[in-house]
Formats: C-alpha cells, structure tokens, sequence
C-alpha cells in the first residue's frame, strides 16, 4: 500500500510539474524581435508633413508566425493609433530578404526568417508625436491545420518605443532651374527599398534619394542623338553645395557611359557604382552626397571648405547610370549605401506638375503640368516636376 501511495505522489507531482511549464509557456509571448533600425525625422512635401522609416521584424521561435497587423501608437496617447497596416495594405508595405517570395505569403515569417515593414506615416506636423511605440498581431502557423493539438492562436505584441526627430536639415537646391524628380521619396520606389548590409550592419542609403532629369514638355529628357549625353538636356549642368561644408569623399576617374540601358563603360561595384561623386561634410552628422558626375569636371577635392552655392561639379552619366542625370541624397555618412538616408528640406521649390510612365507600345515617360504650388523648407517627391529659384 505504501509503495502504491509513493508512485501516485511521484505522479502527482510530474502531472503539477507538466502543469506549471505549460502555464509558463503561456505567459512567456514569443521571441519576436521587431526593431527600427533609424530613428525618423519629420519631414514635408507638397501634400503636407511625413514619418518615414521601417520596422525589421525576426521570428526567433521554432514556429512560423504570420503578420497580421502593424498598429503605430502615439507613445505618450497610448490609446492614440497614428497609424495601422493590415491586409492588402500590410502585403503591399512589407517585403522579405531574398529570395523572391509571391506577394500574399510575404506576412507568413518562418523560423528564424525576417520581414520588412515600411512606413509612411502622414501627421500634422504641429501636433505629431515626439515619441511612437508598436503594436503587432502575429498568428502561429500550423504546419499541418488538420492535425489535432496544433496551435493556430493569435498573439499581441508591444514595443519598441522610438523618438520622433522635430526637424530634417534645411538646404539649398543643388542646381537651377526645372527639374524632374525621378525615383524621388515614396513608400514603394526602388531607392525606398534598398536593403543592403554592408560593413557589418543592414542599412537604406538611398531612403530619399533622388535621380534628377531634365524633361521637355513632351516629357522627353532629350533632343538629338539618343547615344550622345550632349543630347540629354541635364548634361553638363552646374552642381551647387547646398550649404557650408567640407568636402569628405571625391571620386573623379572613371569614364562616362554610352546612353542605354545595358551601357557602362566600367563594370559595377561598389567602387563604381556611384561614378564620380562628390560628398559633403554639411555638420551634425550629414552628408550631401551627388553621384554620376562628369569625369574630371570636379572643382573641389577632399578637405576643401566650400560655401553654399559653389560649384562642386558637372552633371554627367557615369557609375550604374543610364543617362545622364544626378543622383542626390543626405545621409549620415559619406558613402551611398553603406549610410542611412535621411530626410531634409530645401529651403523654397516650386511643384508644377508630375511624370508618370506610359507602358506603350513603346514605353514613353509623359508629364503633366498644372498650377504651381510653394514648397517650404520640404522635399519633392517621388516623378514631381519641381522649379527651383535661378
């Protein structure tokens, strides 16, 4: 009898044991890492004042985890949603590290994969949060749904409560004249998703960047031969400091492509990738940088103190180009894409009108212009036609 009652005791306290780590389990949420990798600054457009920035989400579990819902609170309102993603909106904001994966199976995040979620958020720029948190919705996903016991549960996350930057730099524009904002700020274009990890650490360079073209009213950027850069209307214009500075990085040696699609006169790296640049120590941590500029047209070199409005350079068509334009970004860094993109403002521009691209047959880009409006210290966006002051 005793032996009898010594095995029931030994079961009962296995059977509390199993018990009290299934309630542990239970409360201890899923090791989920959901990051910002750059903290935002306010910055405006034409349409009024924006967020940007993304939020890297890591599924550290065993179990694949679908992303259900991405809330971004007001950090100090809790109970105020700045903004929400789900469904056909959340497929179309998040994307996943290579390799391709079909566009509604982008929320499911199997083991130990990552996601990227990319906001924009619109706010009044007098009353918008100084400080932002996340909430997120995750459904576990059963390998097998109809097998017994398999848990399908959702499950609510909060954190990562980040700063809000007040104010993005204030520059001048780094040229003259009518402009076309090519590839310029937008939730989905192709300088917006960028990921590359490089030195160590994943970051978007090109978060804001801009390839600037000039366009006649037929929307073409050229006249003449289309295999001669001095046919395009942007060659050879001036490039302009956009404000006090210390030139950081130069690159000046690398000839100029035949226009084309598949045309580069030197094999792409990420030496050359950029052509021939200028970067420009501007303070506090920014750097202006221009890219594709004309061989040996440099007026500056590394260490030279320059003055808003001086010429730094010429326009052309050099690196992983295709005709000759400016790429023109700021970042936190003198190189590309190994910074992070940051947002800034000019100091006055003009919208007039935008560009869009016709598919054909054949494809032809076509811009529509309409009344002007007035930009302050704010930042084109993405196929805008903008005119800065002569």
């Amino acid at each position: 009898m005793r032996a009898v009652g010594n095995h029931c005791g030994r079961a009962l306290v296995v059977a509390l044991a199993v018990t009290a780590r299934a309630a542990v389990a239970q409360q201890i949420p899923p090791s989920i890492e959901f990051r910002v990798p750059k903290t935002p600054t306010i910055a405006v457009s034409d349409s009024g004042a924006f967020i940007v920035y993304e939020l890297h989400v890591t599924n550290l579990t065993s179990t694949p985890m679908r992303l259900r819902r991405v809330e971004v609170l007001d950090a100090d309102k809790r109970s105020m949603v700045v903004s929400a993603l789900a469904d056909s909106a959340l497929l179309r904001a998040i994307t996943r590290p290579a390799p391709v994966i079909p566009v509604a199976q982008r929320t499911e995040i199997g083991a130990g994969l990552r996601a990227y979620v990319y906001l924009w958020i619109s706010v009044n720029r007098a009353t918008a949060p100084t400080r932002l948190t996340h909430r997120l919705t995750f459904q576990r996903v059963a390998s097998d749904t109809t097998a017994a016991g398999k848990d399908t549960s959702t499950v609510v996350l909060e954190g990562t409560t980040i700063p809000v930057e007040r104010e993005a730099v204030v520059i001048a524009p780094p040229f003259r004249g009518e402009w076309a904002a090519f590839n310029g700020p937008a939730n989905s274009s192709g300088h917006r998703r960028l990921v590359l990890a490089l030195d160590g650490h994943v970051a978007i360079g090109q978060r804001f960047a801009i390839d600037y073209l000039q366009v006649d009213s037929a929307g073409s950027s050229r006249r003449g031969d289309p295999l001669k850069n001095t046919s395009y209307y942007a060659y050879g214009t001036e490039l302009l400091a956009v404000a006090d500075g210390i030139v950081a990085g130069t690159k000046d040696s690398i000839p100029e492509n035949v226009p084309g699609a598949n045309s580069r006169a030197v094999p792409i790296t990420l030496e050359t990738v950029g052509g021939n640049y200028v970067a420009i120590d501007i303070g506090n941590g920014r750097y202006a940088l221009y890219a594709h500029v004309q061989p040996h047209s440099l007026r500056v070199k590394v260490g030279d103190r320059v003055r808003r409005g001086q010429v730094v350079a010429l326009l052309g068509n050099s690196g992983n180009s295709t005709e000759p334009h400016v790429h023109f970004q700021i970042a936190d860094g003198p190189t590309f894409l190994s910074s992070e993109g940051l947002p800034y403002g000019f100091d006055s521009f003009e919208v007039f009108g935008h560009c869009g691209v016709d598919n054909g047959p054949p494809p032809a880009i076509k811009c529509s212009r309409g009344t002007s409006v007035t930009v302050k210290n704010g930042m084109p966006l993405q196929n805008e036609l903008v005119r800065f002051p002569k």
